[in-house]
């Protein structure tokens, strides 16, 4: 009978405020091994870290999470200015023809050049610990809905299926499809007027190599 007490017999954890120092001591109490003293934690820091403070952890073993910072490429005008060049160049090689003529190559070329000078002022690719979002403006204010797609301007790089810079030299495009707005897959193509290198590396880096290998930055 008195086995069968101690078998039965359920531990007890009390939390006991110690005054003098502001810590908590765990005591574990029962009738098999009398009282066990298991540890001693602030109970600030304790809250702190279940709340997922500075130094949050995910288990029992103190295990730290460490967060990736947030990545934001430098703003690249190459490509606004090379189609305004060229859209100059184009109008001067066909000085020769009538002025109204002259406007039919060069106007396409110079609002496109236009488009994307004022796009590389306000557009900013912002990368931080999940997803890519498009922001605009020096204060990184919300973009809204994709006007294409629908849906907010926000993919987490654990739904990329696969992703592409065109060209590594002189980067134009950037490519990626992902699985979040829709479950076949949704395309997406952005001029890179960013730093080529700065996209490249933190999308190797949060969205893992492309499949079809990816260029070759220099």
């Amino acid at each position: 009978m008195a086995s069968a007490a101690l078998l039965s017999a359920s531990p007890s954890l009390l939390f006991l405020q110690n005054k003098q120092v502001g810590r908590c001591v765990m005591n574990l109490r029962s009738s098999l091994y009398g009282e066990l003293i298991l540890n001693q934690c602030s109970v600030r820091g304790f809250l702190d870290r279940s709340r997922g403070g500075p130094f949050a952890t995910n288990s029992v073993l103190g295990r730290k999470i460490q967060k990736r910072e947030t990545v934001i490429p430098d703003p690249d005008y190459r490509i606004p200015i090379v189609l305004l060049e060229y859209k100059s160049v184009k109008a001067g090689m066909t000085g020769g023809l009538a002025y109204t003529d002259n406007l039919l190559p060069a106007a396409p070329l110079g609002l496109l050049g236009l488009l994307l000078l004022f796009q590389t002022t306000r557009v900013r690719f912002v990368f931080d610990d999940e997803a890519l979002e498009v922001k605009v403006g020096n204060e990184l204010q919300e973009s809204g809905e994709n006007v294409f797609v629908g849906g907010k301007n926000r993919w987490k790089y654990s739904t990329f299926v696969n992703w592409e810079l065109w060209w590594p030299n002189f980067p134009i495009l950037v490519y990626f499809k992902e699985m979040q707005t829709k479950p076949e897959g949704q395309v997406h193509f952005f001029p890179v007027i960013f730093n080529g290198k700065q996209l490249y590396d933190v999308m190797v880096e949060r969205a893992g190599p492309s499949k079809t290998s990816g260029p070759k930055m220099p």
